[in-house]
């Protein structure tokens, strides 16, 4: 039977998993807050924040994915990103983490799994913090971070607006 069962493994994203993140990321642009982003993208439009996430360096993209039986056919199931905090030379060592989960994929512990795998990749590196913003509400994000160590540093009041309302973000920080 355990032969039959699906298990997540976590590595660096590659070029081939370009349309599947774009999917993934895209109902998140059209069905919720989380992102404001507003408009879809294709994999083209997508693939230079692919490439901004080599396989070395503090820059990363994890992908998690489900292997069927045998090790047949991989479903992404989610990913994590270490990205450019702000643009300027003295924020080198921080950056902004965010993680995207498949919508069946939650209470599974797949994103815990990609945030291990992301600061394990992270420790490293020449880095002092890393930061989230989290579109309110969003209780699953709030407590992962909080499980990963992240503390609360503020919220920004009304600072997107999507669907026709206005969204909090709070940042939370995390020292590395």
């Amino acid at each position: 039977m355990s032969s039959a069962r699906t298990e997540v493994q976590v590595r660096p994203g590659v070029e081939s998993d370009l349309e599947a993140l774009t999917d993934l990321y895209n109902h998140y642009v059209r069905e919720t807050p989380i992102t404001f982003d507003t408009a879809v993208f294709t994999p083209e439009e997508r693939r230079p924040w692919l490439l901004s996430h080599p396989e070395d360096g503090p820059h990363r993209l994890m992908v998690a994915v489900e292997s069927g039986p045998a090790g047949n056919s991989q479903r992404i199931l989610g990913y994590a990103t270490s990205s450019i905090f702000r643009a300027k030379p003295a924020y080198e060592t921080s950056v902004e983490v965010t993680i995207y989960l498949a919508p069946d994929a939650g209470r599974r512990g797949v994103g815990s799994l990609l945030y291990e795998a992301l600061f394990e990749a992270l420790a490293d590196e020449d880095l002092h913090r890393a930061y989230a913003g989290i579109a309110l509400p969003n209780e699953a994000s709030v407590r992962l971070h909080e499980r990963f160590g992240f503390r609360h540093v503020g919220t920004y009041r009304e600072v997107g607006r999507k669907f026709g309302r206005y969204w909090d973000v709070a940042w939370y920080e995390k020292e590395l």
